[in-house]
This record gives structure tokens, sequence and C-alpha cells, in this order.
């Protein structure tokens, strides 16, 4: 299992592998909300953590149709499905993957960022907790869409009309406790909604996902 999480992230970090194309996109989409929205600090202070939840779900979407598509064309999947590691703990290993080079570079990258949109200091903190509690749920998701989706021809566009109206839970209240946090109310609420989805979709998606590929692979 190690050996598959520490394959997994080599492709990832390697050129072309996805990387670095999340934080880019993320980076591009910070970059253009002043533009689009105007310049005034009020505004882009107030919107500030919603637009860097949405801009880290969308970023997080770039590289989802990767997890399994590279492995289903080189055959790696067939094997990994005879392997003596079950395909849940695949599951399980290439959603951790994804995650460590994806949701982690976009949650400590967010609060540099969100000097952008000029995000007040104090909500610094519950961005990158926020992230880090979500982030896990946005790449188990995905991986369950990527495994419904392997071996289609450009399943891209389909992966992400599947995938995305399931991240709205947890962007909702991902920038719900950002917004609470810095207007100094309670967080407990949807932090412990926000830890539930993770919590949710790590213990039954896992099982969901080696389902999907062992009818895709018959």
């Amino acid at each position: 299992m190690i050996a598959l999480l520490h394959r997994d992230l080599l492709l990832a970090t390697r050129a072309g592998g996805g990387f670095g194309l999340g934080l880019v996109f993320f980076l591009i989409v910070v970059v253009l909300v002043p533009f689009g929205v105007g310049p005034e600090t009020a505004i882009l202070s107030r919107i500030a953590p919603g637009i860097l939840w949405v801009a880290a779900l969308l970023a997080a979407l770039l590289s989802l149709d990767r997890i399994f598509a590279l492995d289903h064309e080189d055959g790696s999947l067939s094997l990994l499905a005879t392997a003596p590691i079950p395909l849940e703990a695949v599951a399980v290993i290439k959603a951790a993957a994804h995650w460590l080079t994806t949701g982690v570079p976009l949650a400590i990258a967010a609060p540099v960022l969100g000097v952008l949109l000029h995000l007040d200091p104090s909500a610094f903190g519950f961005v990158v907790v926020t992230l880090l509690l979500g982030t896990p749920a946005l790449s188990v998701i995905g991986t369950f869409g990527a495994a419904l989706t392997v071996g289609i021809r450009r399943g891209g566009l389909l992966l992400s009309l599947i995938v995305l109206p399931l991240y709205v839970p947890t962007l909702i209240f991902g920038a719900e406790a950002v917004r609470r946090g810095v207007d100094g109310q309670d967080t407990a609420t949807p932090l412990l909604m926000l830890g539930g989805i993770t919590a949710g979709a790590v213990a039954l998606l896992p099982f969901a996902t080696a389902a999907v590929l062992r009818m895709n692979l018959r």
C-alpha cells in the first residue's frame, strides 16, 4: 500500500502530472476576481472566503480524471484488481494521493492568495483549517466520480457534472465556517458538519468506488 501511494505521488509530481496545475488555476481565479467585481476592499474582503473555497473546489476538479485513467490505459488497474490489496484500499490510497498533491497545497496557498482578496488576517487560520478538513471529502468524492467515468473517452465533462453537485455541501459549510470566524460568531456547527461530511465520505465511498471499478473491469 505504501509503495502504491509513493508511486501515485511520484506520478502526480512529475511534469504533466497535474501537481502544479491546481495551484496555477487557483492563482488565476483569485487574480481575476478583482477584475470582475471591482477593486473595492470591503466587497473583496466580504466575498473572499467564498471565492477561495470555490477556487479550491474547481482546482481540485482539474486532476480528477487522472486518478484512474492512466492506470486503465496501461493495464495497471486490471493488475490492481487482482492484487492482494483490496480495491477498497486502492480507492483510499488514490484519494489520499490526490489530497496530498492537491488539497494540502491548496490549503497552504489559500492564506497567501487571500491577501490578494483583502481577506481579514483573522480568517487565515479558519481558511486553512476548513480546507484541510473539507478537501479530503473532495478527493474521496472525486475518486468515486473518476471510477464511474473510467474507460469513457473524454469523460472529463461527465466527471465534472457528476462530482460538482456532490461538492456543494462541503462548499457551503466550509465557506460558512470561515465567514463566521471572521464575524466572531460560533463556528462549531459548520465545522462539525464539514467534519461529518468528510468522515462519512471516507467511511462509505471507498466501498462504492471499489464496486464501480469491479463493474467497469468486467
